[in-house]
């Protein structure tokens, strides 16, 4: 207590004795003489908030008056009783700030000018008590103890006000991300959700319906604790699919839009469905798992590293490493396959069966010829036929000499009792050829 009389050229640094609830080195006595002015600043005080405030000076709307009446009473109020009793309870006072605040939140206006308020308040509250003090002959020392005392108490409103804030911030997110969960299973959903329950839930999600959307599953990143990828855009729904992250993307469509996408998930494997209307969204999905299954698991970096050396090898190696690279679209950092560049494999997984009896037999002189020379053979017709038996296109690919590719061809002609340049059976012949080399080890 005696500190709040010290001179302040003879007292100690003035960081010392700083505190965090400086009204308890005020003496209790001096909440005699602050008590009786209460009931005259509350006016004043208002009228301030309100002229200084543009947000909050509306005429035909007496809520705004009422509740800044309702919290200076309670803020002045509160603020003498500190004084008086350092140890009274902040409940009340706290649970008012805290409701102001969150109700800023809800008006969706920043807190800055609750702050602001709360700030002109307190300046006139402080300027008549100053006055009075200093009427009465109180000493300099108290006056200044006092205004940090008003300042410090000043800090714990705002802190109350801005977690009131906070908190309707919050609960306003968890809402809004509630409802865009809700909307991704609602067009998930199989059987189709009807499309007027689908058209009330992306209203109450704030998400438009697109004209067409494409569905996205991520493979589950190690390390990742399950966690969604960061920095996705706010356009996207995210949730999970059969514990895997689920991602829907409004008009795929557009230019760069899944490049860009592709970006962002850096590091991640997934896979994207095709382009659909809204209401296929459950197709785009069933086409997104299957897709994910052909994605290859993201290379460490001297994974990368040591594949890229061994492609320096024997000719049948680059090749292999030429069909995966083709048929599985892989690359660098994260991997974002779409079905739509798989259609092949992607039939074929649906047919494999079939198509694995059928390839054993139409294909079955490939195997005749040996593992390491069929596995070569079957390669490079599979390289020709999408090249329309251009040598050198397919040579290219394959990192071989043009004439090499022109001798297998010949090879191959001799070898099957039909023409295989024969475009009517061509597509047929791929899809074999795709089930052919799999199940061989390329």
């Amino acid at each position: 207590m005696t500190t709040a009389y010290e001179d302040a050229h003879t007292g100690p640094s003035v960081l010392d004795g700083l505190t965090e609830e400086p009204w308890r080195d005020v003496p209790p006595e001096e909440a005699r003489w602050m008590r009786p002015h209460l009931p005259d600043l509350l006016g004043p005080m208002v009228e301030g908030v309100l002229r200084h405030v543009p947000e909050y000076d509306r005429p035909g709307d007496t809520a705004y008056s009422r509740v800044a009446e309702a919290a200076v009473a309670h803020a002045m109020e509160h603020f003498v009783h500190m004084i008086a009793d350092p140890d009274a309870s902040w409940k009340e006072v706290y649970q008012v700030f805290f409701d102001v605040g969150y109700g800023e939140a809800v008006e969706g206006r920043s807190l800055e000018h609750l702050q602001n308020a709360m700030r002109i308040g307190s300046r006139l509250a402080w300027r008549h008590l100053a006055v009075e003090a200093e009427r009465l002959g109180r000493p300099r020392t108290l006056v200044s103890l006092l205004a940090e005392a008003n300042f410090a108490y000043l800090d714990a409103l705002a802190s109350a006000a801005a977690h009131g804030y906070a908190r309707a911030r919050e609960k306003a997110a968890g809402e809004r991300e509630q409802r865009r969960g809700r909307l991704l299973t609602l067009l998930l959903s199989d059987p189709p959700a009807p499309p007027e329950a689908v058209r009330e839930q992306s209203a109450r999600a704030g998400w438009p319906l697109p004209k067409r959307l494409a569905v996205i599953v991520l493979r589950p990143r190690p390390g990742s604790g399950g966690e969604d990828p960061a920095g996705l855009p706010p356009s996207l729904l995210t949730g999970l699919d059969h514990g895997r992250p689920c991602l829907i993307v409004p008009d795929p469509d557009g230019p760069g839009r899944i490049e860009e996408l592709t970006a962002t998930l850096a590091g991640w494997t997934g896979a994207v469905g095709p382009s659909v209307p809204v209401d296929h969204a459950g197709t785009s999905l069933l086409w997104a798992r299957r897709a994910l299954e052909l994605a290859p698991p993201v290379p460490a970096p001297g994974q990368a590293a040591g594949r890229a050396g061994r492609q320096n090898g024997p000719a049948v190696g680059r090749e292999r490493t030429a069909v995966r690279a083709a048929g599985r679209g892989a690359r660098r950092g994260g991997v974002l396959v779409r079905a739509e560049e798989h259609v092949p494999e992607l039939l074929l997984r649906e047919g494999g069966t079939l198509a694995a009896i059928v390839a054993s037999r139409r294909l079955a002189p490939l195997d005749e010829a040996g593992p390491r020379q069929g596995l070569r053979l079957a390669v490079t017709l599979l390289e020709c036929m999408k090249h329309g038996f251009n040598a050198t296109g397919a040579a290219e690919v394959l990192c071989v000499h043009p004439q090499t590719v022109r001798y297998r061809l010949a090879q191959l002609h001799g070898m099957f009792g039909f023409d295989i340049e024969d475009p009517a059976i061509r597509l047929e012949m791929m899809l074999l050829l795709h089930t052919w080399i799999e199940r061989h080890g390329a």
